[in-house]
């Protein structure tokens, strides 16, 4: 029984892995190899190379687009200001993740806050534009990521859509390799518990 349970849990991995890398291939153009392709050298470059990457990870972590939009836009407003104590291109790209984390978060504390919960109906609003070529279980998947713990999907966004290694994780989160390793396991035993539930499809 055990066994059986470890084999779930591997395959609800698989299938997180499989939905975010297809969407990060998506999102790049092909399965291109991390770190293959030139740096970029002006803040331009970045924008035009990495914007739509970043906007789609703060869409997985705030599930509104014109929210996903506002929070790159300020992350790249920070990276100007702070474009002269940057050292590269790849300083300045953590520099981006770490403030679309940063600035999901703080969209998230003010919904909660205020309390101004999104309705189910806003987010599958959404659905119906960013998941429409999505297979049934890319889907799934995605919908069910939406019902995890922020740092929980932070973690899982970051490692198979991001494709960070646990110690860039633990930069753009700003936490250590070990919690970032306890939140993947934790986050995948929910995602596990979401998509065996009878309403997830």
């Amino acid at each position: 029984m055990a066994g059986d349970g470890q084999a779930f849990g591997n395959s609800t991995e698989r299938r997180v892995e499989r939905t975010l890398g297809h969407l990060r291939a998506v999102d790049t153009g092909s399965y291109a190899v991390p770190g293959r392709e030139p740096a970029p050298l002006t803040l331009e470059d970045l924008y035009r190379t990495h914007r739509m990457r970043l906007v789609r990870l703060a869409l997985l972590l705030v599930d509104e687009p014109a929210t996903a939009e506002d929070v790159v836009q300020e992350a790249f407003t920070g990276l100007h200001r702070n474009w002269g104590n940057l050292r590269d291109a790849a300083a300045a790209l953590g520099y981006l993740r770490t403030a679309v984390v940063n600035g999901s978060r703080s969209v998230l504390r003010r919904r909660k806050t205020a309390r101004e919960y999104t309705p189910p109906h806003q987010v599958n609003a959404r659905s119906a534009e960013s998941l429409a070529m999505l297979t049934a279980e890319h889907q799934s998947v995605v919908r069910a990521l939406s019902q995890l713990p922020p740092r929980q999907r932070e973690v899982l966004v970051l490692r198979y859509y991001g494709d960070l290694s646990e110690a860039e994780i633990a930069e753009a989160a700003g936490i250590s390799k070990g919690t970032v390793k306890s939140t993947a396991s934790r986050a995948l035993d929910a995602l596990q518990r979401i998509m065996a539930s009878p309403g997830q499809v």
